[in-house]
């Protein structure tokens, strides 16, 4: 079984409190974007095996695809099966863009398939609350809010299939050094309020709509992010935005000629990563 695990951007994300745990709450748009790793499953083994062809990313127990096999098997009375996963990554790796947690998602989704659907929706995202914070969303495969620390998800209709550049600058930006950096320059000033922002026409205004509350924080850390974002206005992006806490950058285009320029134009610089690429909306 050969599966599609796509990544995600985060078109508005704004921190709204933070927990006793020490978890921030937050309230996000995600979009899923036609970048993305494949997974082949295969069920021969008796044992679940995780292998990947990513240097960064763990095979075994510590990989996150590893945890939603085992607690799938568990919750439908499989125990005694087993399958050996194999990712093949083409999402980068601590980018902001959630592919462990779409690997995640995608290997419950498969099983759940591949055993005649014994758990339902409702089960299968239980299960991906426990987890991670993402992959509930990866579960639904559409834009969606997600809110608390991101466990809690509503669909929402009316985006628009348009063309993005993403760039990758080829580092990963620590997600826990971004919320400390947030915590301690976090002004009311730089906060807008959202208690009604999913109501307005993103269809139309989404170049206006974006919003990261983590980029400040980001680009104190890593001024090149700024760049990027720029560089990205300027090849005639009508938006663009810090996916997550970084740090991956994307630009959203009106035309896809425009995106076309702008790929060919960004990548003969060679110093970063770069993908062409849509929202799937």
């Amino acid at each position: 079984m050969e599966i599609k695990a796509f990544a995600k951007v985060n078109l508005y994300l704004d921190i709204v409190g933070q927990r006793r745990d020490g978890y921030h709450e937050l309230v996000t748009l995600m979009c899923p974007i036609e970048l993305y790793d494949t997974l082949r499953l295969s069920f021969e083994s008796r044992k679940i095996d995780v292998s990947c062809d990513h240097p960064d990313v763990p095979g075994g127990p510590e990989n996150i695809a590893h945890s939603a096999a085992s607690r799938f098997l568990a919750a439908s009375g499989r125990q005694n099966n087993g399958v050996a996963i194999e990712i093949k990554k083409n999402i980068p790796v601590g980018a902001g863009l959630g592919g462990g947690s779409s690997d995640a998602a995608a290997v419950l989704s498969g099983l759940n398939m591949h055993f005649g659907s014994p758990l339902s929706c409702k089960a299968l995202l239980e299960i991906a609350k426990t987890i991670g914070s993402d992959v509930p969303f990866f579960l639904y495969g559409e834009p969606a809010v997600a809110e608390g620390i991101g466990e809690i998800v509503t669909p929402l209709s009316g985006l628009r299939p348009l063309p993005i550049v993403l760039i990758y600058p080829r580092y990963v930006l620590s997600t826990r050094a971004v919320y400390k950096n947030f915590n301690l320059t976090l002004t009311k000033k730089e906060k807008i309020h959202t208690k009604n922002i999913f109501k307005l026409d993103w269809s139309t205004n989404l170049h206006r709509l974006l919003f990261n509350a983590l980029e400040p924080s980001a680009f104190a850390l890593s001024p090149q992010i700024r760049e990027i974002k720029e560089k990205l206005l300027d090849s005639g992006a009508s938006g663009a935005l810090m996916s997550g806490s970084g740090s991956s950058v994307y630009g959203v285009y009106n035309e896809s000629e425009t995106a076309d320029k702008a790929f060919n134009r960004l990548s003969r610089e060679h110093r970063w990563q770069v993908f062409r690429t849509r929202l799937m909306a």
